[in-house]
């Protein structure tokens, strides 16, 4: 891990978790992001966005929604923990949120200024954190899963949201992308729904290109993806 990460400990309901901590210049206190990688965990181009926000001032806290010691040598190991939190919705909604609040109550952290990111299985957990009604200030999902298990409730939603979904991911169907702004639509949410057209699943990760059928890396669509949520992170947590 880079020699610019400190670690950070969590506790959800007796279980451990584990993350870093990237920390920008200054003494604060100042918004804070926090990121949630894909099932299989932090990865070096995840590594590489957690330290490139705290150049834009954010600090910048990356979580493991896996208990300590978790296995995630291989993603058939880090499946299993992944498919676990799948079957428990509302364990896997209120540890996204406990990681939120821990975030919160940080040093050099402004409480009130907090955004989330996630990618893949994290782009769900940001969007059940946005769901959950909790003060999020924005929260921006790429190529994330988009269903359910409790839709958001009209005039609960205090997030801004950006969704960026690959129209040719096979594990993020055109159903499911509908079914999302359908909901948002509902909950009266202030959102956003960006669809690749040509985009496979993990666009914005080099690190998994090509390793499996449906996902590919896709240069234009990361870049755009990134830079559209960094303006979303500039009118929500600095503007």
């Amino acid at each position: 891990m880079d020699d610019r990460f400190e670690p950070i400990a969590c506790d959800h309901d007796g279980v451990a978790l584990d993350g870093f901590v990237a920390r920008p210049c200054g003494e604060g206190p100042h918004p804070a992001v926090l990121m949630i990688p894909g099932a299989t965990g932090s990865g070096p181009a995840f590594e590489m966005a957690v330290a490139a926000l705290t150049d834009h001032g954010y600090l910048a806290v990356a979580a493991s929604m896996y208990g300590h010691g978790a296995d995630i040598s291989t993603p058939q190991s880090a499946g299993r923990y992944f498919a676990e939190l799948m079957a428990c919705p509302e364990v896997l909604r209120d540890r996204v949120v406990t990681w939120f609040e821990t975030t919160r109550t940080l040093p050099g952290v402004d409480p009130e200024r907090v955004a989330a990111i996630g990618y893949c299985f994290g782009g769900k957990c940001v969007l059940e954190l946005a769901r959950s009604g909790a003060p999020v200030r924005a929260v921006s999902s790429f190529h994330g899963l988009l269903l359910t298990h409790a839709p958001a409730e009209p005039g609960i939603v205090t997030a801004r949201i950006a969704v960026w979904t690959g129209g040719l991911d096979p594990y993020v169907p055109r159903a499911d992308f509908e079914a999302l702004r359908a909901e948002l639509d509902h909950a009266g949410a202030n959102y956003s729904a960006t669809e690749f057209a040509q985009a496979r699943h993990a666009f914005t990760d080099p690190d998994h290109d090509g390793i499996a059928e449906g996902i590919a890396y896709d240069a234009a669509a990361h870049r755009i993806a990134w830079s559209g949520t960094l303006a979303l992170l500039d009118v929500t947590l600095t503007a």
